[in-house]
């Protein structure tokens, strides 16, 4: 062949196979560098809000000292304005329970006892609650409560399931269209009582909480008379303690 190497011919097929594997190699890579920018960028977003929020909470700490003291130097005393959060425990079984009672306790979500919900201060939510009161014990619960609340029990609801809050991804999954994409943001919505509780209150599965440490005093009494049922008022945080 006069000293011409001949040359291999490479089938068709097989350079269409090699072109493909370099195109999906190509995609994945810069579907990893997409994929580490928007982690990135997520991660950065997450440290601003909860940045935000923690100095909001701290002004209103502030704000509230700055209230007490001048009431107190007025020689009267800070009455707080109206709670808008409380967090009700269910504290009874079914014992000779009405139907009507039992219907908004499922209402409530509150099916079995030490289950625990936030809702919010509203005429219906006072109407039931005064309905079920023999059965649960309720109050307003403080940032810190709300904060463990969520960090140690806290389960989201996704397509009917109960999906444990280990990864921001969860949240933003379900509540990423009304601008809540991780826990902070989260807890910031409940406590505030914010334009979207609802639906942040929704994904929230029911606490499910532990017996109290030290057990309840009397369940069939109102706490005013020195047992568990009924509002306990700021005194539900102490209990949150236990419970949690």
């Amino acid at each position: 062949m006069s000293g011409e190497e001949v040359k291999a011919v490479v089938p068709e097929s097989v350079l269409k196979k090699q072109k493909r594997n370099e195109e999906w190699a190509l995609a994945k890579k810069q579907e990893l560098v997409a994929a580490k920018k928007k982690a990135t960028e997520g991660r950065k977003l997450i440290f601003n809000r909860a940045k935000k929020y923690a100095k909001e909470y701290d002004q209103q700490q502030k704000e509230l000292m700055q209230l007490k003291r001048e009431a107190k130097l007025k020689g009267g005393f800070y009455v707080p304005p109206e709670a808008k959060l409380l967090f009700i425990i269910r504290i009874r079984g079914i014992n000779a329970m009405d139907p009507k009672t039992r219907k908004i306790l499922q209402l409530m979500r509150l099916r079995q006892i030490f289950n625990g919900v936030f809702l919010k201060v509203n005429k219906a939510t006072v109407n039931m609650l005064q309905r079920v009161e023999p059965y649960v014990t309720y109050g307003y619960p403080n940032l810190k409560s709300v904060r463990e609340l969520i960090y140690k029990r806290g389960y989201g609801k996704v397509t009917q399931q109960r999906i444990a809050l280990t990864d921001n991804s969860i949240i933003e999954q379900v509540l990423g269209k009304h601008e809540i994409v991780c826990l902070e943001d989260l807890i910031h919505e409940i406590m505030t009582v914010g334009p979207h509780f609802k639906e942040a209150n929704n994904f929230l599965w029911p606490f499910q909480l532990k017996a109290p440490l030290g057990g309840l005093k009397k369940k069939r009494n109102h706490y005013v008379e020195g047992g568990d049922a009924g509002n306990r008022e700021d005194y539900i945080n102490e209990l949150i303690r236990r419970m949690n």
